[in-house]
């Protein structure tokens, strides 16, 4: 009975600390219950949190690849355009070259510009168009190429190289007069020699814009310009009538206001 009893007493024992492993064990830091083999999940989410930082830094990985990548993709196509433009301007001195022969050649060879004429006061006289391009230095319509040739040229006035631009915009009208790009080329080209000081060539060039390209929306700038150029050239008459041009035909336009100023101006 005494063995008995010693183990009755032993398993009395033994019997809370078999129960309070089974107890739920209360986590105030999360609000909520574990048991006592929630260290396993435990393990396998810290398992799990390796491997999604893994895929994150491969995905950066890829995506800095496809970055230098595009970069380089890019750096070749400027490359590119930079040898397009350089290869236009070649063209525009070559035709501007070819012209220039063909004018100097042969007497009956019409001059790309419009003979400079005077009206008695010393005042441009230049609204007449400038005659057709002849023989080989029209082409035909392409509108990718005349856009490229256009910005090349337009590229050089950002530049201010000023003598190339005159080149291009010249070499662009006689090539594509019929351009959508032609009347803005035919105005910047005036822009160009008026950079250059160049007030007879600078007139003559926005005289062709309301001549050649009527109802051009560059055609109120180059009749103020035109007015501008008569003004310092000390035609005053003949700049006041410009003046009154642009405010009749184009009242509306920041043109218009810059008229109506330099109108005040000389009395």
């Amino acid at each position: 009975m005494k063995k008995g009893h010693r183990g009755y007493l032993l398993g009395l024992a033994l019997l809370p600390l078999s129960v309070a492993a089974q107890v739920p064990v209360y986590d105030g830091s999360s609000g909520g219950y574990q048991s006592g083999q929630s260290s396993a999940p435990a393990s396998s989410q810290s398992a799990a949190g390796l491997s999604l930082e893994g895929q994150l830094m491969q995905q950066l990985y890829q995506l800095q690849q496809e970055v230098s990548m595009l970069r380089g993709l890019v750096e070749e196509q400027e490359h590119r355009i930079k040898q397009m433009e350089q290869n236009q301007l070649d063209q525009y001195q070559d035709i501007d070259r070819r012209l220039s022969a063909l004018s100097s050649g042969s007497g009956q060879t019409q001059s790309p510009t419009a003979p400079e004429t005077s009206n008695g006061d010393g005042a441009i006289d230049a609204r007449a168009p400038l005659p057709a391009p002849v023989g080989d230095s029209a082409a035909p319509a392409d509108p990718a190429r005349e856009k490229l040739m256009y910005e090349a040229a337009f590229d050089l006035v950002k530049q201010r190289d000023f003598e190339k631009a005159a080149m291009a915009f010249s070499a662009f009208v006689r090539r594509y007069p019929n351009s959508e790009y032609a009347g803005n080329a035919q105005y910047w080209l005036g822009e160009v020699y008026l950079a250059q000081s160049d007030l007879q060539s600078a007139g003559k060039a926005f005289a062709q814009v309301p001549a050649r390209y009527p109802g051009h929306r560059k055609e109120a700038d180059a009749l103020y310009k035109l007015a501008d150029v008569e003004r310092r050239l000390g035609n005053s008459q003949k700049a006041r009538d410009l003046y009154q041009e642009v405010l009749s035909k184009h009242p509306n336009t920041s043109a218009a206001q810059l008229a109506r100023r330099d109108l005040e101006s000389l009395g």
